[in-house]
């Protein structure tokens, strides 16, 4: 298959991937660790300044820990789910690495999900295990006893700092901010699940044995998704598929990387596939140091670290770019050319051009726009360093091919628009036992991604539009069917529809038109109603009733038919002085 887009690789990049270099994650994680061992590779960023780190070799010790505690105290047996549930911190990477050396597989879980989404998602991947922050301890209180999961271990924010940071900032958090509840069923803390795996080394249990009987094949992640249904499933990605798309990514970056050097501003969540693998998993193969910040919500949380750590590169979704360029300290910063910034990576939703022109001139530093999809754990295409392209989502990584294919499944001619689908080492091996699902997106090796797209001449790839009505806010999929089903559920809605908006900070906002049976019900208690069981960024931003949807013949809402109102119910709302006007009730039906 023809690849015109390799001529412009970075020097001595190869089109190939070629055999991988790791047999499977443990190994790259302990090569990188015993590279890099006496440098800082973890710094824990509060909002009030860095707090502490841990080296790599710290890491590799602690996640060894972690393995055997897991294996020999907590009993899992090899293939056995783990379920982790934090925000960016310390712990974090110790989970994670030590629950791959295990030879155990990970099923990343937002913080932020209802308890009706965790309990899908836990059921749905049969964990047993949960590694959680402490901070929820209520929710996951209320969602054990309907799961599989036997053994829980609570992380603190605080957890692996010096003690005497640790005991202050658990402090705060516990009595004065009461931000973290009582703990009611059973669990072991972090720091105790760390000590009883060293008593095991000590006694002669090798870590290393855990990782033998695994290969390219074996499943290392259940990364979950919504796809094309909304339905949440868990994308199954393999240690051959994470370590090929690590490699993939340092293919692009290596010549422009400073191997052991870099500092990253780590603001996306790390359970995110996006910073899963770009800032986790490839910056710690380059000896880079991690700056992990909890939340960025409020931007102020960023306004310390941005301003005193060397940053040199940085990863963001188009939302939090467009967002820091109003934060009047960063605006401040980048006029007086303070920066040691040398580039930032946007992913995760499309960057709106504006929004990139206007970051490289404030920070004086280029943008480089890339696409993936949780199924190809994610990076499918990246703009080459040294020939980015704006508008383009850039080209694929080494090892990848791409095809445009009209609604029969046949190539189109080339430059013309059609279906995406991806093939490559990167791209899952389907949906955790759903074969149905499985089947719709993967047909011989190839991904259907469901987004419309075309290349130009130089294999460069743009994003037409999206064949799926999935909705993306700031990064993070929505799907019309799981948030209609939550409005529909109001007693006082007789019928709904979902669609997405444009919008220059969140990419989208989420629109939803409701036909009432209660003449009463307001824009504010449906999305109190939504707020029980949907995390914040699906609930509907606005919300405009109808007296009728429009639908097909056989009585299916024509969501289409609605986008152009909900754009207009958006414009309305952005006019100065409308945003205490209810949309829609001005011009109902």
């Amino acid at each position: 298959m023809s690849r015109p887009w390799t001529k412009f690789y970075p020097p001595g990049t190869e089109a190939e991937l070629g055999p991988l270099t790791y047999p499977h994650m443990p190994a790259a994680i302990r090569d990188a660790s015993a590279k890099y061992a006496k440098q800082p590779a973890f710094t824990l960023a509060l909002p009030n300044g860095s707090q502490g780190g841990i080296t790599f070799e710290d890491v590799d010790r602690l996640s060894d820990q972690f393995a055997v505690y897991l294996r020999e105290v907590a009993g899992f047996k090899a293939g056995d789910r783990v379920a982790i549930q934090m925000p960016n911190c310390l712990a974090y990477p110790i989970a994670v690495f030590g629950t791959l050396k295990a030879g155990l597989v990970m099923a990343n879980t937002n913080p932020l999900y209802t308890t009706a989404e965790m309990v899908h998602q836990f059921t749905d991947s049969g964990a047993v295990g949960l590694i959680a922050i402490d901070l929820f301890a209520t929710k996951v209180a209320e969602v054990l006893p309907k799961t599989s999961i036997r053994t829980v271990v609570v992380a603190g924010i605080s957890d692996l700092l010096p003690p005497l940071q640790r005991i202050l900032i658990s402090a705060v958090q516990k009595y004065v901010k009461k931000m973290v509840p009582p703990i009611t069923f059973s669990h072991i803390t972090m720091r105790q699940a760390l000590a009883q795996g060293a008593q095991k080394i000590s006694a002669g249990a090798d870590p290393k044995i855990y990782a033998q009987s695994l290969n390219h094949s074996s499943v290392a992640a259940l990364q979950y998704t919504g796809g094309t249904t909304g339905v949440a499933k868990g994308a199954t990605l393999t240690h051959g598929n994470l370590v090929a798309n690590t490699l993939q990514g340092l293919a692009m970056w290596k010549p422009f990387l400073r191997f052991g050097e870099e500092v990253m501003l780590t603001a996306l969540p790390l359970y995110h596939i996006f910073a899963f693998t770009a800032n986790l998993m490839i910056f710690y193969l380059a000896g880079g140091r991690n700056l992990l910040v909890p939340s960025p919500r409020p931007l102020s949380n960023l306004k310390t670290v941005m301003l005193t750590e060397p940053i040199t590169w940085f990863t963001g979704v188009n939302t939090l770019f467009a967002g820091l360029m109003h934060e009047p300290w960063f605006t401040g910063r980048s006029s007086s050319g303070g920066w040691t910034l040398r580039g930032s990576v946007a992913g995760g939703m499309a960057l709106v051009p504006v929004i990139g022109e206007r970051w490289e001139a404030m920070t004086r530093t280029p943008i480089y726009q890339g696409y993936g999809l949780t199924e190809t754990s994610p990076v499918a295409t990246l703009n080459p360093f040294q020939r980015p392209k704006r508008e383009a989502i850039g080209v694929p990584v080494p090892g990848t091919d791409v095809r445009f294919v009209d609604g029969d499944g046949r190539d189109v001619p080339h430059g013309e628009v059609g279906e995406l689908w991806v093939k490559g080492p990167q791209v899952m091996q389907g949906y955790w036992q759903r074969p149905d699902e499985s089947a719709k997106v993967l047909r011989d090796g190839w991904l259907a991604t469901g987004d419309i797209a075309k290349m130009d001449e130089d294999g460069y790839i743009q994003i037409v539009d999206r064949k799926k009505d999935m909705i993306l806010v700031s990064g993070f999929n929505v799907y019309p069917n799981e948030v209609e089903a939550v409005v529909a559920a109001h007693p006082g809605v007789a019928d709904t529809a979902v669609v997405g908006v444009p919008d220059d900070e969140c990419g989208e906002i989420v629109v939803a038109f409701v036909t009432r049976k209660d003449p009463a019900v307001t824009e504010e208690d449906i999305r109190q109603h939504c707020k029980k069981s949907l995390t914040g960024y699906k609930v509907p931003r606005i919300v405009v009733f109808k007296n009728d949807l429009p639908k097909s013949n056989v009585g299916k809402v024509l969501r289409k038919d609605l986008r152009d109102e909900a754009k207009q119910a958006y414009l309305e709302r952005k006019k100065p002085g409308a945003g205490s006007r209810e949309p829609g009730t001005a011009r109902n039906g």
